[in-house]
């Protein structure tokens, strides 16, 4: 994959393909005018609007736009003003994944995903949701490492999880 199109693509693919192996009916948008979501998944009485972010560089670049005066956590909240709550998004990562492996997949809310950005750096925040990211010796955060939350990794049980009634 070359292009963040084939990313985004891809990336789509395997989230309707691995929602639908858990039992989900999904259904696809396609076209240049979407939405804040790009799958809807349905199981039941159960509706998830499902916004997939691909990346094969270890990090999704989520909250750029948002950003003035290197107030990372005014971006974050901007972001997440912009999101319903109902949103669910599905991260999927290309990085050192074989072509003949899934790549490493999270499901988040986006409450989630901004307290995440907030805290990164030792609490700086951070515009780019890393998987993993140690911080240099001329960072801010110099020493430390943010890391996805493991209970993030694409299971049935975080599917349910999510989709429960107490899902905000």
């Amino acid at each position: 994959m070359k292009s963040s199109w084939q990313v985004a693509t891809a990336a789509e693919a395997f989230a309707a393909a691995q929602f639908a192996r858990c039992g989900w009916d999904v259904s696809v948008q396609y076209g240049a005018n979407q939405p804040e979501y790009d799958l809807v998944a349905v199981d039941g009485d159960r509706m998830l609007k499902i916004s997939v972010k691909g990346s094969k560089d270890g990090g999704w670049g989520l909250t750029q736009s948002h950003i003035s005066n290197a107030d990372y956590h005014g971006a974050a909240d901007a972001w997440l003003k912009k999101h319903s709550k109902k949103t669910v998004f599905c991260l999927v990562q290309f990085k050192d994944a074989a072509l003949d492996a899934l790549p490493r997949m999270y499901l988040a809310t986006p409450a989630e995903i901004a307290a995440w950005l907030k805290a990164a750096a030792s609490g700086r925040g951070d515009t780019i949701l890393y998987e993993r990211h140690a911080w240099t010796d001329r960072a801010k955060a110099a020493g430390t490492v943010d890391v996805i939350p493991e209970n993030w990794r694409f299971t049935e049980e975080r599917i349910n999880e999510i989709a429960s009634d107490g899902y905000p």
